[in-house]
């Protein structure tokens, strides 16, 4: 573990790389089987036949690709924690293009906003603009994430 970073550390207009990951059938159908049981995220065949041509991943598993790389690129060293009360939230969540087998989705986090925390004053919500493109540089994921990060200690 480095240096930990607090609220301040992610400066408003910050853009930050956060690696690729590469889609497999067997984690689009394993996760469809287990949280979106719809045929096109199940089975290759019943993709076929539907509007998509193909299986495609589920959104909320496209979101999930994003989450994993948002939490290990930005968060190992960082001072972010949620709440028993709830988590700030996510907004605007958009599943622009359906995401298939052998795609190679690449994210990145842009800093948007680092706002007072309206019920801790020791923390801040700092606002992050994630997206997801494929190969080709077309998005297949837009969200605004609400995360909650404590503020640097006064005496650091």
């Amino acid at each position: 573990m480095g240096r930990l970073l607090y609220a301040q550390d992610y400066e408003t207009g910050a853009l930050h790389d956060l690696g690729s990951h590469k889609v497999t059938a067997d984690e689009i159908t394993a996760f469809g089987r287990t949280y979106d049981p719809q045929p096109y995220h199940v089975d290759e065949a019943a993709g076929r036949a539907s509007a998509f041509g193909g299986l495609i991943a589920s959104g909320w598993n496209t979101a999930a690709i994003w989450m994993r790389l948002y939490v290990t690129t930005l968060l190992p060293d960082a001072a972010a924690e949620g709440t028993v009360e709830g988590s700030p939230g996510v907004d605007e969540v958009r599943f622009l293009e359906p995401v298939r087998p052998g795609d190679v989705l690449s994210g990145t986090c842009e800093i948007i906003a680092s706002l007072p925390s309206l019920s801790a004053p020791d923390f801040r919500i700092v606002r992050n603009r994630g997206r997801l493109v494929n190969a080709a540089g077309t998005e297949v994921l837009t969200l605004i994430l609400n995360a909650r990060f404590r503020s640097r200690p006064k005496h650091s």
